[in-house]
């Protein structure tokens, strides 16, 4: 049975115990390089990310957090492999989350004192089991990358925390491999109350990642798996943010921002459709407000299968038809069916 997750405080976003899906995401940028950081972060803060993370591989980037930290609005988790000494920097400069492997930094006074400061920030650490990265012995004892093996090394990193009386936690278990990365978080879900933070690791491009990512998020948050989530793309970040906006709306999980319903488009449509959805879809994508907009190819049978709707087109030869809730409201030409129509969406919301 999967248990209830306990919360955890990320900078002021709490996860697990009930609390929303958190979005998140990871800068490409060079963390050294503030500016770009900060000026991606807040494009990422506005098409919807609620906690972000930035790479720290050398003592340059750590001491970089300190002047992000005071120019972002939005939790600044550090992502940092093996150096303990990064960890203490990235927590002294304001770091609100802290993801490192205890198992992988050294001696038991290191953990320590990485713990110690952690503990008395209030500032949680996020154990990351990565496929890529699993331990020799278990991949031996397992024959290689599996469930079993990917949770009995999150298990091993949360034991060292535990055993310094560190319960501020969170765990990721992640690998490119669909099936093996729900086993996994299955698994975890049943023996232990640490919240999750859920993803499919180097899913890919933006469209075959995206994919991955919908049912490997969508399979795991369906069944009540899952405090926080990151779609991993080789693209823009802000198109992981919406990618996991859309995850979580299809699944009735967030209510806010705009849904968009098109249909495929047949033989009857006579307007540019595909351009036109793509163009509505665009323009739609910070909507905070919820609003749900069709966009249809078919001006006879549009309105009606589109009908529980807030605002819709319907197209014609060479118009189209604006209708809300079912209801036909006026035909515009199609060179203004989205102009229209995105008046009409802002007049609702």
């Amino acid at each position: 049975m999967i248990q209830k997750t306990k919360e955890v405080n990320i900078g002021g976003v709490k996860i697990g115990g009930g609390n929303p899906v958190a979005i998140q995401s990871m800068c490409n940028t060079d963390t050294r390089d503030v500016n770009a950081t900060v000026e991606q972060i807040a494009r990422l803060t506005d098409a919807g990310c609620e906690i972000i993370r930035v790479a720290v591989p050398d003592m340059e980037a750590a001491r970089a957090v300190r002047e992000i930290k005071k120019r972002i609005s939005i939790p600044l988790v550090v992502d940092i492999h093996f150096d303990y000494r990064l960890a203490l920097e990235c927590m002294k400069n304001g770091a609100d989350k802290v993801r490192i492997n205890p198992g992988n930094i050294g001696d038991k006074s290191r953990v320590k004192q990485v713990v110690e400061m952690a503990k008395a920030g209030g500032i949680p650490i996020r154990i990351g089991v990565n496929g890529g990265s699993l331990e020799k012995r278990l991949l031996q004892k397992y024959g290689g990358v599996t469930a079993d093996a990917l949770v009995e090394s999150a298990a091993g990193h949360i034991a060292i925390l535990k055993d310094l009386n560190f319960d501020d936690i969170v765990v990721s278990i992640k690998v490119s491999d669909v099936p093996t990365t729900i086993e996994a978080y299955r698994k975890f879900s049943k023996a232990s109350n640490i919240p999750l933070h859920i993803g499919v690791t180097e899913a890919g491009t933006l469209r075959a990642g995206t994919i991955k990512s919908a049912i490997g998020i969508g399979t795991l948050l369906s069944e009540g798996i899952g405090d926080t989530i990151r779609v991993s793309l080789t693209a823009d970040p802000v198109e992981e943010i919406y990618a996991a906006k859309e995850i979580l709306r299809i699944l009735n999980l967030r209510k806010t921002g705009a849904q968009i319903v098109s249909c495929p488009t047949c033989g009857r449509t006579r307007i540019d459709l595909i351009d036109i959805a793509s163009e509505v879809e665009r323009r739609a994508a910070n909507i905070d407000k919820p609003v749900k907009i069709a966009v249809m190819g078919c001006a006879v049978n549009g309105p009606g299968e589109a009908r529980e709707a807030d605002i819709g087109i319907a197209g014609g030869d060479g118009v189209g038809l604006i209708f809300k809730k079912g209801e036909i409201i006026r035909k515009v030409s199609e060179e203004k069916i989205v102009d229209e129509l995105m008046k009409e969406v802002y007049n609702i919301i």
